[in-house]
């Protein structure tokens, strides 16, 4: 059987593996290991071959993938010479893909919903007590408050139509990941020891965009090994503290 591996760019090894499975139109829960295995492999020969750095999770998955397609090959025997039948071992594999998708999904939701809010513009709240007040006072005004009344109006209007004139599009300034990655290793490097929980981390806790660029900096310092992140019950405190690789210096954001 032949079959072409196209390079293209993934998030990640399985990114990449979902992608296969996905184009050979397989079952996650009934996986040809064997054809995964070889277009997988395909695949990070020819990102060596154009000399582009291969990322040891790949390498990872890779001899996950190999470990499996061996077992499915071998069978095992006991003692006595007799084959011994064991869970499938493409079991734990369909799990991690199943988790991998579900998160994905979430992250392409939370994406979504940044987009939305960053064209959301607050608009400065006006002092308007002075029509609130005694609303029905203007059925019996004289000539000169009518006149007042008309001329405040007209001024504000003016106002309006000047602020339309001068108008112009104004993005609200967002931390991104990066920053917020640094803001958070200083803050651990400057009190090495002590355990922080995760509201300490966030600046602004009032804003939904500080709470999650705050949180997705997490989970990138603690894949990098730089936190250690501990919760003991779902929807918990989160406890966060220096980890191993706290002490290498700036901590860079891999996409």
């Amino acid at each position: 059987m032949s079959y072409k591996v196209k390079l293209q760019s993934f998030e990640g090894p399985f990114d990449l593996l979902v992608y296969l499975i996905e184009n050979a139109e397989m079952s996650i829960y009934d996986i040809e290991i064997s054809q995964i295995t070889s277009q997988y492999l395909d695949y990070i020969k020819a990102m060596e071959e154009m000399d582009i750095t291969v990322s040891t999770e790949f390498m990872v998955l890779a001899a996950s993938l190999i470990e499996i397609k061996s077992k499915m090959i071998l069978p095992r025997m006991n003692q006595a010479g007799e084959e011994v039948v064991d869970e499938d071992p493409r079991t734990e594999l369909v799990t991690r893909i199943l988790e991998y998708k579900k998160f994905k999904k979430a992250s392409e939701i939370l994406q979504n919903r940044e987009e939305a809010c960053a064209n959301i513009f607050c608009k400065p709240q006006e002092d308007i007590s002075e029509y609130l007040q005694q609303p029905d006072e203007y059925l019996s005004l004289d000539i000169k408050q009518f006149a007042g009344a008309f001329t405040s109006f007209i001024q504000r209007k003016h106002r309006i139509e000047t602020v339309r004139k001068h108008y112009t599009r104004v993005e609200r300034e967002k931390a991104t990941i990066e920053s917020r990655i640094t803001l958070i290793a200083n803050s651990l490097r400057a009190k090495i020891g002590k355990i922080f929980n995760f509201k300490e981390l966030i600046p602004n806790k009032k804003d939904r965009y500080d709470v999650i660029i705050t949180f997705v900096s997490l989970l990138e310092m603690a894949k990098q090994r730089v936190v250690n992140v501990n919760q003991e019950t779902t929807y918990g405190n989160i406890e966060v503290s220096a980890g191993e690789r706290i002490d290498e210096g700036d901590v860079k954001y891999e996409q």
